[in-house]
């Protein structure tokens, strides 16, 4: 008989154990000659691995993608190579200076440096050489518009708060991502990180050059550098979800909060960077400080750079903040994986106690400027409520080797 494919797509009547033993039959005679091919009942990763099991070469994914929705295909993957290498030796832990550590290390640097940024914006608000690039002094400032400073410590202190969110990320998927060699964690943390360096020309838009930041980037870089170093990619080795259940079917709700929390960051912060760069100022900003652009303007033509030089850069710092959120919403959950859901919450609220603390400080409450932010906090709330029972189970059926208490 000649070698070729058999097709099972067997009628949705039939049950599982029907098909199964079908396949176990032609499996037997056929394996050699046929590749086969189950293309049917497979709606939920489990059943992928049944058919193969069975003797099935391949699997076809269709009604399935409707009810388990378009990360099927991931899900299978996921299931059917955690079953070649479960049994396979765990590879030797990689040495915490090889690139998991330099990310750490880099982590860590911008979580002290969005301390320092909120102390000083909370305090001062503006350094030395800013009031050097005005030719005024804070107290000047305040005598030309009261609440000019307010607002300047507005933008500066949620990039603080930006700053401290990205910098528990990059600690958390350094430590539970890079330190085990998962692609995903990898390429979230390059994309992030490229873009989050590349913004600092965002600051330069207007002509303001900002020493600190520029000393910051450089120290930082090369962390960055050395923990993008090429390592060979090892697959996960913790359990994976099988089943689409009660919990799996929530935290698809949860992830689709994340995601969309994502996608609207990352929306709201190229709209802020491109203020930055061009109008500086939204009409409620305005109307905060009773003033207008030009009045600004006049009183001082190093204002608006200045003012321009926070805002592009706390939408850079924003968007890279983003996109390591989105990708870890759509590439990164895991069942049982409890660091993950520990990231998402001690990631995020910096950011939000941030915004919402001096807002309501320094008396900036117009709702049309605040409900963005409000938006993105009931999807955050929303996501760790949902997420929480799949990615923090009680009892987990196994333990997982990386799942955060390592």
């Amino acid at each position: 008989m000649d070698s070729g494919e058999l097709v099972l797509d067997l009628n949705d009547r039939q049950t599982s154990l029907a098909k199964l033993k079908l396949l176990r039959e032609l499996a037997r005679p056929y394996a050699d000659d046929f590749t086969l091919i189950s293309a049917a009942g497979l709606y939920e990763p489990q059943d992928a691995l049944d058919a193969i099991a069975a003797g099935a070469s391949y699997v076809i994914l269709h009604a399935g993608l409707v009810f388990a929705g378009p990360g099927l295909p991931k899900r299978v993957n996921e299931a059917i190579v955690h079953e070649k290498t479960r049994l396979l030796p765990a590879p030797e832990p990689v040495s915490f200076w090889r690139h998991w550590g330099w990310m750490c290390l880099l982590g860590i640097g911008m979580i002290f440096g969005g301390l320092l940024a909120w102390m000083i914006a909370a305090t001062s608000v503006l350094l030395p050489y800013d009031e050097a690039f005005l030719g005024l002094k804070r107290s000047a400032i305040h005598h030309i518009n009261h609440r000019l400073l307010h607002f300047m410590s507005h933008d500066r202190i949620t990039l603080a708060g930006t700053m401290i969110s990205i910098g528990v990320i990059y600690y958390q998927l350094g430590r539970y991502g890079l330190r085990h060699s998962l692609h995903w964690a990898r390429m979230a943390l390059l994309v992030s990180g490229t873009v989050g360096f590349l913004s600092f020309f965002l600051y330069l838009g207007y002509g303001y050059f900002d020493p600190l930041h520029a000393v910051v980037a450089l120290l930082l870089l090369p962390l960055f550098l050395l923990s993008m170093r090429r390592n060979p990619d090892q697959p996960f080795r913790g359990p994976v979800n099988v089943r689409n259940d009660a919990v799996w079917r929530r935290a698809m709700w949860g992830q689709c909060c994340m995601v969309v929390l994502g996608f609207a960051l990352v929306i709201g912060s190229i709209t802020i960077s491109g203020y930055g760069i061009t109008t500086v100022f939204v009409p409620q900003d305005l109307a905060y400080m009773d003033t207008t652009a030009a009045q600004l303007q006049a009183l001082n033509p190093h204002l608006v750079p200045l003012i321009a030089h926070d805002r592009a850069g706390f939408g850079g710092a924003l968007f890279s903040d983003a996109l390591v959120l989105l990708m870890m919403a759509l590439w990164g959950l895991q069942q049982g994986q409890r660091w993950l859901w520990w990231t998402y919450l001690l990631g995020g609220a910096p950011a939000f106690i941030a915004a919402f603390s001096v807002h309501m400080h320094i008396g900036y409450t117009d709702f049309v400027h605040l409900s963005p932010a409000v938006f993105a906090l009931v999807l955050y709330m929303g996501g760790l409520v949902l997420l929480y029972p799949y990615l923090m189970p009680s009892r987990p059926s196994m333990p997982c080797a990386s799942d955060g208490r390592s």
